[in-house]
């Protein structure tokens, strides 16, 4: 397979120096500029083809190099022109030069790509096969098996509100896949299923805002690349965190093969006052380690782009895992980024990001830093400051894992929320301590530098691991699918099956697993700090205990709409889980609950209470077979820095881990004299409003969940009898 050149035309364009900003092919109405960084080449070639890729019609040298960015203008080309980049310069793997003009290669400024990537030998800038392979030189061309760039005509006219601003003690996240959220939905046309189209579809946004999330957080939507490793076992990168092109997006989600798709799916989710937030890979690129294939970065400048073993520059530093790690500590590829982000914002209208791995894009030489040129960049840009920057916190380098450490204004997942929930419903000893931290937007961690309690991301289930049926389902994960004989995927999932491996007829185990995905969501929706939530969560999908979905393009991981009335029940559930939380600021306030007493109000903002209605000792958290406890949230505690009473409703959560039921006293308070029941996850199917009096001795179901609101009876009675006033 070979790209035919047409060399009668190879000199047509009339080329002039252009502008060495911005970066990337821009079209202004009379030609294009196209400018790309690249310290240490010699030469950089422009290539034209034909609108579909497969003909190469010139090469044109880029005739200017302005503060180490190649630049170029092209009257006689416009929006819709297909393009790649050869880049001339040393082949010294061992100095960390990997140069090879035979391998045609994405901008990475690409806005748009043209077809996919074929995988092939000819991919590759060394002789696979060869002794010492990466340090011999392929001279074949590549430009047949790559996909090119596209110019774009940027045009798009936006309504008047091109992104959403939801508070961030109101934010509840969604985290899905454009595939797997519309690919199996039968109200969705089928040619827009699995795409932008797909969420952009009514029945796609109603099932949002039915539910009440606030925002979606998309998995990866930036181009990527499916490992070659998967094809041959006829499996794909599904999740897509291994990125191609950081300003383009997938072209498998496009359904008409335009930009705007993306654009018009922004639009409608913020006419519905849904928030988009991107899952980002900005940590490392397709291109892998010194034995990959030359796509982009590596035959534009390897040395500059990625980090490379100082006593040995021709092999990458790996903190990511996947072969190579960007070098953020370099002005351009920072430039990148930042670049990348505010593009995602300015045209494309997206409203936040999460980071993954996100601990790499601030590590140096001697470890992470808080100070990082990127965590600048970020919170000074009047742009991205404005948007939800969210860490994983965490990689494989050292000093990996970081939570906490992020600077002020970032939002973190919180993995030690996770961990604890989930301990603490299955049962183990001695949570009571630590899940009272966690369910206090874990204080701990993040209450410093006037860090709000919505800076911890709460979550029980993500992308990666068990869904919340798995969690109750299975002791194991059961990873066979994925070609790896189970190894892939973690073994540490804190879950349990509750008797049986899998599907069961048991009703007693069915009925323990359903309330223990109640008490999980519950648990989750009640906790200050900011929710998220796995799609399929809220109806039990289920993926038949796979802990690593990463490369299942099928209905294993595409959500599954046609509801049994259980699943129809815990999406009931769910919406009125969130409902509670809107409807009482005290379950997500703005500062964090200490459980000191305010003596000039009188007031403590979260008391803990044992079942025999006492304060908690130092004696009882230190009891290990302790799992019931109280949670009291004084709605009188002050809600902002200014020093006065609040006027939220007070609540109480009492939660329940114990196999058996425990009576519970029910606590005397300064106001009100009546307790009104509102959440039961034992009983989820009634619309609760029973009242009970201060000292009633409650029996709380084995592993179950309350909620109760204050109410004072004579002051409500006496506003329902009062006579209206006469006009």
């Amino acid at each position: 397979m070979t790209t035919t050149v047409a060399p009668e035309i190879m000199t047509r364009s009339r080329i002039t120096e252009g502008r060495p900003f911005p970066l990337g092919a821009t079209w202004d109405g009379l030609g294009v500029n196209f400018a790309i960084f690249s310290r240490h080449a010699t030469k950089v070639e422009l290539c034209l083809f034909d609108d579909t890729g497969e003909i190469e019609l010139e090469r044109i040298e880029l005739p200017e190099y302005t503060n180490e960015i190649w630049h170029g203008y092209l009257p006689d080309v416009h929006a819709g022109q297909v393009y790649g980049y050869r880049v001339h310069g040393p082949y010294e793997p061992d100095a960390g030069h990997r140069f090879n003009p035979n391998k045609l290669l994405i901008d990475p400024y690409a806005k748009e790509l043209v077809g996919s990537l074929k995988w092939s030998d000819r991919l590759f800038g060394y002789k696979i096969g060869s002794p010492d392979a990466d340090l011999s030189f392929d001279d074949r061309d590549s430009a047949a098996y790559m996909p090119k760039a596209r110019v774009i005509d940027p045009a798009f006219t936006w309504g008047e509100h091109r992104s959403l601003i939801i508070p961030a003690d109101e934010t509840i996240i969604y985290e899905t896949h454009v595939r797997g959220f519309t690919m199996l939905h039968p109200a969705i046309p089928e040619d827009v299923r699995g795409c932008f189209g797909g969420i952009t579809h009514p029945a796609a946004i109603d099932h949002l805002r039915s539910l009440g999330v606030t925002s979606i957080e998309l998995m990866p939507v930036h181009a990527f690349v499916d490992d070659k490793h998967l094809l041959d076992k006829g499996l794909k990168n599904y999740w897509g965190y291994n990125t191609l092109a950081f300003f383009a997006p997938h072209s498998l989600y496009l359904a008409r093969g335009h930009l705007n798709e993306f654009k018009e799916m922004a639009a409608r989710l913020h006419a519905a006052g849904i928030e988009l937030i991107l899952d980002v890979v900005y940590n490392h690129t397709a291109e892998g380690n010194e034995l990959g294939p030359t796509l982009s970065m590596r035959g534009i400048d390897n040395s500059t782009y990625y980090r490379l073993m100082p006593d040995n520059p021709r092999y990458y530093v790996n903190d990511s895992g996947t072969g190579n790690t960007l070098d953020l500590g370099h002005p351009c590829v920072l430039r990148l980024v930042t670049d990348s982000l505010r593009y995602w914002t300015t045209d494309m209208g997206v409203d936040g990001f999460r980071f993954d791995l996100g601990t790499i894009l601030a590590r140096e030489d001697t470890g992470f830093n808080e100070s990082h040129g990127f965590h600048l960049a970020c919170l000074q840009d009047p742009v991205l400051s404005q948007k939800k920057l969210i860490a994983e916190p965490w990689d494989c380098g050292w000093g990996g894992y970081q939570v906490g450490a992020f600077p002020s204004g970032w939002f973190e997942w919180n993995d030690r929320y996770r961990n604890t929930v989930r301990s603490f419903w299955r049962g183990d000893q001695g949570q009571l301590p630590e899940l009272a931290t966690r369910m206090t937007a874990s204080g701990d961690i993040f209450n410093q530098r006037g860090r709000r309690p919505s800076a911890s991301i709460n979550f029980v289930t993500a992308h990666d691991g068990f869904t919340l049926h798995d969690l109750v389902s299975y002791n194991d994960k059961h990873n066979e699918a994925n070609g790896e004989d189970n190894k892939d995927g973690t073994n540490d999932n804190l879950s349990c099956n509750y008797g049986a491996e899998g599907p069961t007829d048991d009703p007693d185990i069915i009925e323990i697993r359903q309330r223990q995905m109640r008490n999980f969501m519950a648990t989750l929706l009640f906790s200050q700090g900011t929710p998220m939530i796995l799609s399929g969560d809220e109806f039990f999908h289920t993926q038949e205990g796979n802990n690593n979905t990463y490369c299942q393009d099928n209905a294993l991981t595409w959500l599954n709409w046609e509801l049994d009335d259980a699943s129809k029940q815990m999406f009931a559930f769910t919406q009125k889980l969130i409902k509670l939380r809107k409807n009482y600021p005290i379950l997500r306030r703005g500062r964090f609950l200490v459980g000191e007493h305010n003596e000039e109000l009188g007031v403590t903002d979260v008391t803990w209470l044992s079942p025999d209605g006492s304060t908690m000792t130092e004696e009882m958290w230190r009891d290990p077979g302790r799992a019931c406890l109280g949670m009291l949230l004084d709605g009188r505690a002050q809600p902002t820095g200014i020093h006065k009473t609040g006027g939220d409703e007070t609540v109480l959560l009492i939660v329940n881990a114990h196999f058996e039921g425990i009576p519970f006293i029910l606590p005397e308070t300064a106001q009100g004299d009546t307790w009104i029941s509102l959440i039961d996850t034992s009983r989820p199917d009634l619309e609760l409003a029973e009242k009970y009096q201060f000292g009633h001795e409650y029996q709380v179901p084995s592993r179950c969940l309350l909620l109760f609101k204050l109410e004072n009876s004579r002051v409500k009675h006496e506003k329902e009898t009062k006579a209206p006033v006469e006009k």
